[in-house]
């Protein structure tokens, strides 16, 4: 019997679909039974996860090379994000866990039930910041047109099929 090793992104960062409750946004917000989304799940909707050295993050040689590979010019505990049926994602992410959520999607941050961040967040960009909210929808706007074309329609042969369905 082969022993897999476990993927120690695991550990600091967590992801499951939310219920459907309009109540506080800063609770766990699981369904029943759970509904946990694995992190090649988050791949696949274009969120990309490290595990980095949250106490040395300054001089942390694996988010400098993220920083390089990516573009990130510059420099927030929850982040909810939706799948390809518009359903809610909760992705928990601890100290040392990092994401980086595709420009164009549907995406909102939320605090945990102690309203309280003791961990480093940072947002990185491409360019100049922007931190412009958009509302849904907004499916016009160019970033959110690259995101669909590249992760919820894939073209396969002569028409496009949605790779939700």
């Amino acid at each position: 019997m082969v022993a897999t090793q476990k993927d120690s992104r695991e550990e600091v960062i967590q992801a499951w679909y939310m219920d459907d409750s309009d109540e506080d946004q800063s609770l766990l917000h699981h369904k029943e039974p759970k509904e946990f989304v694995s992190l090649d799940q988050l791949a696949e909707l274009g969120v990309l996860s490290w595990r980095l050295d949250a106490d040395n993050y300054e001089t942390d040689e694996e988010l400098k090379k993220i920083r390089e590979e990516h573009g990130y010019s510059y420099m927030v505990c929850y982040f909810d994000v939706r799948d390809r049926n518009e359903r809610w994602i909760r992705v928990w992410v601890k100290k040392g866990g990092m994401i980086v959520l595709p420009a164009g999607i549907y995406h909102r941050f939320t605090f945990d039930t102690n309203y309280y961040i003791k961990v480093l967040a940072m947002r990185l960009f491409i360019g100049d910041p922007v931190w412009t909210p958009y509302n849904r929808p907004h499916d016009h706007l160019p970033a959110r047109e690259e995101y669909l074309k590249a992760f919820v329609h894939k073209e396969t042969g002569d028409h496009a099929v949605n790779a939700a369905a």
